[in-house]
């Protein structure tokens, strides 16, 4: 599935055992014709989900441009549209995240920005933990002024199972450097992704 399940010799075969085993224990029969199939398309299916845990999100943080005419405002990337899947219950948690940093004297190719949301939204989580990698990883490999990131999501172990409440959406932040000292730089970050303090406009 991933370096790390190869790495502690799980097999697909396995997998799509387990995937046999769920379906029995909840009350299904593998062996029908429906079914056949379905061990193999879900351990595929789990290939995508998780691919994050084969790649370093770091890694795409490495190639910086430093030709920028001393450019040193905010670059912001809004609306990172991501899938994600809860650690406590393996459901899908589905949101956007909102990235910016204050560039010293260098800059990311902004698609990097979402490769590294991607890569670490690829693998089981929590909201806060997802919201502190993504900031922590650009701060400590692009050294910006200052980072900040913002996560409105909703989780579907909460809207399709327990309270069953739809509608529901979960806002996280993380804030480093200038966006925590200073409160117009960040009261102007969350005016550029739509957010008002902890209201959406």
């Amino acid at each position: 599935m991933s370096k790390h399940a190869a790495d502690d010799g799980v097999t697909q075969q396995q997998a799509e055992e387990a995937v046999r085993t769920l379906l029995r224990w909840a009350g299904e029969d593998p062996a029908r014709e429906g079914l056949l199939d379905t061990p193999k398309r879900v351990v595929k299916a789990y290939k995508d989900w998780f691919s994050g845990y084969g790649e370093d999100p770091a890694e795409y943080l490495r190639r910086t441009f430093k030709e920028v005419e001393g450019y040193d405002e905010m670059v912001v990337l809004r609306d990172i549209e991501f899938e994600s899947h809860c650690e406590h219950h393996m459901a899908p948690i589905i949101g956007r995240a909102h990235v910016g940093y204050l560039p010293t004297c260098r800059v990311v190719g902004i698609s990097k920005l979402a490769r590294v949301v991607e890569g670490y939204a690829r693998r089981f989580q929590v909201q806060e933990k997802l919201t502190a990698q993504i900031a922590n990883c650009i701060q400590e490999n692009l050294k910006p002024a200052g980072v900040a990131v913002v996560i409105d999501a909703s989780h579907e172990c909460m809207t399709t199972r327990g309270v069953h409440k739809r509608g529901v959406s979960m806002v996280t932040s993380q804030m480093l450097g200038a966006f925590r000292d200073d409160a117009r730089t960040r009261a102007e970050f969350l005016d550029f992704i739509g957010l008002h303090g902890s209201m959406r406009r």
